[in-house]
């Protein structure tokens, strides 16, 4: 019984910054990884970052690394995704979700695919003009 709200989305200049929050609710005691996500028409899903919620660790797709920081404010049950050098090309809605099972841990399971999360958010859109 886990909910998931993002928020922050917006329309910024290349260049920018901006910070993306998901506050999570219910059970959320039983999440094992969070990531945020994100879809562009006639693209497939990608992801973009995960955290792992034990230790938290984190893993950044290739496009985001150096630019994009994942962090977890545990008293406030909210994952954040703090944006920063930001490009056309990640012009997206961005997705904030959670594996409640613990599927990420399992041998030859790709985080960053999505596959094994099982809760996801409504979305929040980005947009990033030159």
């Amino acid at each position: 019984q886990v909910t998931l709200v993002e928020s922050g989305g917006g329309s910024v200049q290349a260049g920018g910054s901006l910070r993306l929050s998901c506050v999570a609710s219910g059970a959320t005691d039983r999440i094992y990884y969070r990531g945020w996500f994100r879809q562009t028409p006639g693209k497939a899903r990608e992801g973009v970052a995960i955290l792992d919620d034990d230790n938290n660790r984190t893993r950044y797709a290739d496009a985001v690394k150096g630019r994009f920081t994942i962090s977890k404010a545990s008293t406030e049950n909210t994952l954040y995704l703090q944006m920063k050098s930001l490009k056309p090309e990640g012009t997206a809605m961005y997705f904030c979700a959670a594996d409640v099972f613990g599927g990420s841990y399992s041998q030859g399971v790709e985080p960053l695919s999505g596959a094994v999360y099982n809760i996801w958010g409504q979305g929040t859109k980005v947009t990033v003009t030159s």
